[in-house]
């Protein structure tokens, strides 16, 4: 099946960015993928809390979700939305970090709220303290459609395998891994992290990312890794998207993983243990 990943420098105008998606997505589509995947926080690239709330909407409110459902039942495209930030009715007023899987009629299939806040110090000039802002999900999700099982993360989840394991053993044959990576982090770990991800679980790995400079309105400047990645399940790197915005197309095939899996069928090999 011919797909299709957006590789994006989304701003922090959720509007601004709807017009691009819409457009990439328009010649996806165009072009024959029928399923295309979006970048982490699609809707609003952002360091500023005041900014994030003045334009950030609540699931039922939101702009680019509408939209792009609008769209994906326009075209007949499945969609997964890496993700969004979106409000909740949480007390402590945190924001939700969630991606979505639309269906070719437009409808909501799964959505997943990322489980791995990124609290991280990188550099000594660089520091991110998402949990600040967005609270975390809880629950692993598995989404169905007619091309396989799909297990839904985001970004940071990358680091913790036992996630993707779980994934895999519930019978998921793709793993989408949407992300807004830091360039220092991506550079060093990036495509290590998403090789061992499909070596281990003989599944494929796709992997749009935000890239570049991202225009802001408020707050400081956001740089972001790129390198979108498709990654078969026997580990070889089918697409690595290099820095430029932009539609970077794939065949997505489930004999590979059929085959990954009888090679080396380690999920099958999973044993409880003590300790330590």
């Amino acid at each position: 099946m011919k797909s299709a990943l957006l590789q994006l420098t989304s701003s922090d105008d959720p509007v601004e960015n709807l017009a691009t998606v819409r457009g990439l997505l328009a010649e996806a589509a165009g072009q024959g993928a029928r399923f295309v995947l979006t970048p982490e926080v699609t809707n609003c690239v952002s360091t500023s809390t005041t900014r994030q709330r003045a334009v950030l909407q609540h699931e039922e409110d939101d702009i680019t979700l509408a939209g792009l459902r609008d769209q994906a039942a326009e075209l007949g495209v499945w969609l997964l939305i890496g993700s969004l930030g979106i409000k909740t009715h949480d007390a402590d007023g945190r924001f939700a970090n969630r991606s979505f899987l639309i269906d070719p009629q437009g409808q909501i299939v799964a959505k997943y709220d990322k489980i791995h806040m990124f609290d991280v110090q990188v550099t000594e000039s660089e520091t991110f303290r998402e949990s600040k802002n967005y609270r975390p999900g809880d629950k692993a999700v598995l989404a169905q459609t007619d091309f396989g099982a799909i297990g839904m993360t985001i970004c940071y989840d990358i680091r913790f395998p036992h996630l993707y394991a779980s994934l895999a053993q519930a019978g998921a044959r793709i793993l989408t891994v949407p992300a807004a990576f830091s360039p220092v982090t991506g550079a060093a770990h990036w495509e290590s992290l998403l090789r061992a991800r499909a070596i281990e679980n003989g599944a494929w790995v796709l992997a749009p990312a935000q890239t570049g400079e991202h225009a802001k309105t408020r707050g400081k400047t956001r740089h972001t890794y790129g390198h979108s990645m498709v990654v078969a399940p026997w580990g070889e790197v089918v697409v690595d998207a290099g820095t430029d915005p932009g539609i970077h197309f794939f065949d997505l095939d489930d004999n590979p993983v059929a085959e990954a899996r009888r090679r080396v069928p380690s999920l099958t090999h999973t044993r409880r243990f003590d300790g330590p």
